[in-house]
């Protein structure tokens, strides 16, 4: 894409930022991406390319610890975070420096999975930045979802272990590096094209490869999940959640329940998608994609 902006900054607690946007010279609107776990922009060029030519312009940025952004564990493959405000920080710093000064509309957040517990918490801190919040397979509960006790404990014993050894961190139990998935085996779409372009361009960059996660961000997502359905009868603006039904990746049940908290809140099922529904078959993407633009003209018309 020519028009594609790129660059970093300086994120919270000294964690470089990678990011990039599209600004539309007609725009119509403008949208944030907060992008799932293990996700970078460059996966998203499609999604940024329908939006940019629906008017849009498109903001998008890398999570620390992930993508092209700055890890902060010694293996860059550890999915690692202290915190989900760490990533609130980050975004609030990539909205002042890069969205503001670069549209005059008021811009949308759409987001995938963790990116969803990331813009929930954002909008919870932030309620002024967006005009509404659209979720996609958002990560209000994780599969397998372990009771609270057991979790904790499994938790507990992976830090201990860590520190014990002398280790910034260490993979929770059944994690390891970065591996590619044989597409007859991955639960995230359909679509043996878009999967095969993704993996090939982490393949073309490695450096955005990431592996499984810690104790650390196991901890820090379900505390951070236990705060968004906490909080979630708090979030002021409106709320369009896109489900995939087939997802095996997040916790449909809990998600539901936490939806079902929000104040001003739709809900549309894509029967049969799985998880990234970005990422599916045309018939299951068509769909998803067709309700983000419903949902953002929605805003534009008020």
């Amino acid at each position: 894409m020519r028009s594609l902006t790129k660059g970093d900054f300086m994120g919270h607690s000294g964690v470089n930022i990678s990011y990039a946007y599209l600004c539309h010279p007609h725009a119509i609107g403008a949208v944030a991406i907060s992008t799932g776990r293990i996700e970078s922009w460059v996966k998203y060029q499609e999604v940024m390319f329908d939006l940019y030519q629906n008017g849009y312009s498109v903001f998008i940025h890398d999570h620390r610890g992930q993508g092209l952004s700055g890890r902060m564990t010694r293996n860059p493959h550890m999915g690692f975070v202290d915190d989900f405000t760490d990533y609130v920080a980050d975004f609030k710093l990539f909205y002042q420096k890069i969205i503001e000064p670069n549209t005059q509309h008021r811009p949308q957040l759409l987001c995938h999975s963790m990116g969803c517990a990331i813009g929930a918490l954002y909008v919870l801190a932030h309620p002024q930045d967006f005009a509404q919040l659209i979720v996609c397979a958002p990560m209000f509960g994780i599969r397998p979802a372990l009771p609270n006790w057991l979790a904790s404990i499994l938790i507990g014993a992976n830090l201990l272990i860590s520190r014990g050894l002398g280790h910034d961190a260490s993979y929770f139990l059944g994690q390891k590096n970065y591996q590619e998935t044989e597409f007859a085996l991955n639960e995230l779409t359909h679509s043996e094209i878009r999967y095969r372009l993704f993996r090939d361009e982490y393949n073309l960059q490695p450096e955005v490869q990431l592996g499984g996660v810690t104790g650390h961000w196991l901890r820090a997502a379900l505390k951070a999940m236990d705060a968004i359905e906490a909080q979630a009868s708090q979030i002021s603006i409106p709320v369009w959640a896109i489900q995939a039904e087939a997802d095996t990746v997040v916790d449909n049940k809990r998600q539901s329940r936490v939806l079902a908290k929000l104040p001003h809140c739709e809900v549309q099922q894509i029967f049969g998608a799985r998880h990234e529904m970005l990422l599916e078959e045309d018939q299951y993407r068509r769909p998803c994609l067709a309700a983000i633009l419903a949902f953002l003209r929605l805003a534009n018309d008020r």
